[in-house]
Formats: structure tokens, C-alpha cells, sequence
């Protein structure tokens, strides 16, 4: 028994607030360079590593995750690491110092990571794949409401009481949002039933010995790599080399996010029309321009605020888009019993991918003596060849064609064959 679509759609608006706190959580950071630099004393590769300590942290809780995140309720699951969640948040608000921060950083990795792990894994179980492409574009709005009000709002905060105000108004509405899931998701056990507990090593060997989970952690990889090079610097670049005043740093985020509140549900609902793959492919390529336009902004110079504005929000809308489709393939290339299990290994790579390329921009950016970032188009191009290597690995992800795994009562679930794996254009 599925759920009734008003029940979906409650579903739904339980996991866009639980991700859009998540990503507030971590999104939030990058904009809060120019002021973290200034506050601590530190330089682009200290600044890198506060962002990549939660990154590492999510990649090793996610591989926990694996381990044991099938053996129970998603509901349970999911509302035992939200409170985890919002009290690491808490932490990184109290914090006094720069190592101080890492370490918050590191225990609020720890948490989100498997938040955006279960979010997605709820999506794979409780909505049938016809509409699954729609549900991942909705729950990738909370990206862009976390870009129109959340990161905005951070910044006024930030910016009137100091860095760390931000983190405790985001406890606090992590809390608010922690009681309203406890009503709105629903028990989903049916991933439990007919299906044998594995050792971790045994579990771990099932994930990565299926060749379509191989491709797609490759596919996540890449696409970190085409977008995590750049996002990190992405404020502080605008700040000191194009020429924006920090009090103009919201204005980027507000437009980037509204108008990924339009193009995001559609470009979910146009990969459940024409096929996930295909609209990934025809979003990535399309998305070069944008990254060496921006990357390479200051050959512009003098750079109008309009026309800076337009090149991040172009940037901002290609990057989100091409994930809505990439997501609602990988999260379908898993049979429900293990879809916990990969989804945490698949979250783990993501944030290890992320923080890798935030240190590889560490490394290659310098900063000039006046402050101007340098390098910052060759970080461009290591992004653009990602984004191209993407377009064929893309194809090589397959869809598991099974429907949800909210069932009435216990039955016997049956492991998908050879036979059941289909093209996504197929499905």
C-alpha cells in the first residue's frame, strides 16, 4: 500500500524543511569567508579546511551509516540524527575559536551527512518512480529557499550580532522542525522485511559489488568535483576580486535561490518526462559557460553589479539544476533493501569528493597582497572537465525499475535479478 498523495505531499514538506536546515547548516559557511578570514586571522587554506572538516566528516559517518542505517525505521533513524543535528548546530554557535570550529564543524558533519543520506533514501522508498524525478526537484528546493531566506537572513544575522548567530537561529529552528517530522513522516519499515542482516564487511561488499552503484559513486564524484572546486571561494572571489561589498553578498543568494524555485521542480519534472539521463546531460553541458564565465569574471573589469548578479545567479541555477536528475537516478540505481546502505556509502564519497576538491582550490588559489584571489579560472577549468567526464559516465547509470517499500505488513521482498535493471529512457 502506497501513500495517499496528500500524505506524500506532507511527506515531502517534512523533507524539504529537514534539508533546508541541512543545507543552511553548511551552505552558510562559504558566504561567512570575507568575515571568518577577517575574525580569525586566517588565509584561503585555513578557510578551505573549515569547510572540508565537515565535508571528511560526513564521508566517515556515511560510511558508518552504511554499516547499520537498513536495520531500522527510516522515521526512527531519521528523527534520532535530526536532534543530533540541531544540538551540533548549537555547537558551532558557541564556539570561540577557529579550532574550536573545525571541531563543531566536524560533529555537525557527522549528523548532516546521514540527514541528507535518509532524506533521500525516504524519497527512493515512499515515491514511485514516475513521480521521483518531481519529489527530488521539490526536495532540492530547500537549496534554493536556503539561498533566498535562509543564507540572506544568516548574513543579516551575522552581520548585526557576529558569525555565530546564524548557527543559533538555526538550532532553534531545527528543533521547531524536529516536532512537526515527528508527525509528519511516516513509519517505513518495508525495507526490513526479507531481508537477512549482513555483517558490516558483508553489507559494505554488497554495495560496492554491483557495478551500477560503482558507476554511480563515480557519477557523485565527478560532480562534486565540477562544483565544489569553485563554491567554497565563490563569496570571498566576488568580495576581492570582482568587487562586491559584503552587504552585497545576499542579493547573489536571494536570486540564485529564487530562481532555482522555479527551475528546480521543473527541471524535475522534465527528467521524469523525457528521462533522467537525458536531462542530466543536456543541464551539464549546458552548465559550462556559466562556470568559465564566472571563473574568469574579472577579465571583465570593471564588473557592473547587474551583470554580476546575472553571471552567479546563471551559475547557481545550472550547478542545482543538473543534481535534481543526477540525484533522482542515483537514488532509483538501488533495490529498496540496500537503498540505506548505498545512500549512505553514496553521501559518504559525495562529502569526501567535496572536501577534497574545497582543498584542492585551497591549494591552488593564492591570495595576492591585496587581498584579489588568484587562480581562480584555472579552478574553472578543472571544474568544466568534471562537469564533461560526467556526460559519459552518465550513461552507464542504470534505474532499478521497483516501487515503493511502504507495504501494509510484513512480506517477502525479493532481490531484483538482472532482468529487472532497465535504461532509465526505458522506465
Amino acid at each position: 500500500m502506497t501513500l495517499s498523495r496528500s500524505r506524500e505531499r506532507l511527506l515531502i514538506a517534512a523533507l524539504v524543511a529537514i534539508q533546508f536546515t541541512n543545507v543552511v547548516d553548511f551552505v552558510i559557511m562559504m558566504p561567512l569567508g570575507p568575515q571568518l578570514m577577517r575574525a580569525f586571522g586566517i588565509g584561503p587554506q585555513a578557510f578551505g579546511l573549515i569547510v572540508s572538516s565537515y565535508t571528511f566528516s560526513a564521508a566517515v559517518s556515511g560510511l558508518f551509516g552504511a554499516l547499520v542505517i537498513d536495520r531500522f525505521d527510516r522515521k526512527t533513524a531519521l528523527l534520532a540524527i535530526y536532534a543530533g543535528f540541531a544540538l551540533a548546530t548549537l555547537g558551532c554557535a558557541l564556539a570561540p575559536t577557529h579550532h574550536a570550529l573545525i571541531l563543531a564543524r566536524v560533529v555537525a558533519g557527522a549528523f548532516g551527512g546521514l540527514l541528507a543520506t535518509l532524506v533521500y533514501a525516504i524519497v527512493g522508498d515512499a515515491i514511485p518512480y514516475q513521480r521521483r524525478g518531481a519529489a527530488t526537484g521539490a526536495v532540492m528546493a530547500a537549496f534554493s529557499l536556503a539561498t533566498v531566506l535562509g543564507v540572506p537572513l544568516g548574513l543579516w544575522a551575522a552581520g548585526r550580532a557576529g558569525w555565530h548567530a546564524p548557527f543559533a537561529l538555526l538550532s532553534a529552528l531545527a528543533t521547531l522542525v524536529l516536532a512537526a517530522a515527528w508527525y509528519a513522516v511516516p513509519a517505513i519499515r518495508g525495507h526490513l522485511t526479507g531481508s537477512p542482516r549482513l555483517s558490516p564487511a558483508a553489507t559494505l561488499a554488497g554495495v560496492f559489488g554491483v557495478a551500477n552503484h560503482r558507476w554511480a559513486f563515480a557519477l557523485m564524484v565527478a560532480l562534486m568535483f565540477g562544483g565544489f572546486t569553485i563554491m567554497p571561494f565563490l563569496a570571498p572571489f566576488l568580495v576581492s576580486n570582482v568587487g562586491l561589498a559584503e552587504g552585497q553578498l545576499p542579493y547573489v543568494y536571494m536570486l540564485g535561490g529564487a530562481a532555482t524555485a522555479f527551475t528546480s521542480n521543473a527541471i524535475g519534472r522534465l527528467s521524469d518526462r523525457f528521462g533522467k539521463a537525458r536531462t542530466f546531460v543536456v543541464m551539464a553541458c549546458v552548465s559550462v559557460a556559466p562556470i568559465l564565465l564566472l571563473t574568469n569574471l574579472t577579465a571583465l573589469r570593471p564588473v557592473p553589479l547587474a551583470a554580476a548578479l546575472a553571471v552567479t545567479t546563471a551559475f547557481v541555477v545550472v550547478v542545482s539544476g543538473r543534481m535534481v536528475p543526477a540525484l533522482a537516478l542515483v537514488t532509483s540505481s538501488s533495490a529498496p533493501q540496500t537503498r540505506g546502505s548505498f545512500m549512505s556509502v553514496t553521501s559518504s564519497i559525495q562529502q569526501c569528493a567535496a572536501g577534497l576538491a574545497s582543498l584542492l582550490s585551497g591549494l591552488i588559489i593564492v591570495q595576492a597582497p591585496d587581498g584579489a584571489l588568484q587562480r581562480f579560472d584555472v579552478v574553472g577549468a578543472i571544474a568544466v572537465a568534471a562537469t564533461l567526464s560526467c556526460v559519459a559516465v552518465v550513461r552507464k547509470v542504470r534505474a532499478v525499475d521497483v516501487g515503493p517499500a511502504i507495504v501494509p505488513a510484513p512480506a517477502p521482498v525479493v532481490a531484483p535479478t538482472a532482468g529487472e535493471l532497465v535504461t532509465d529512457e526505458a522506465a
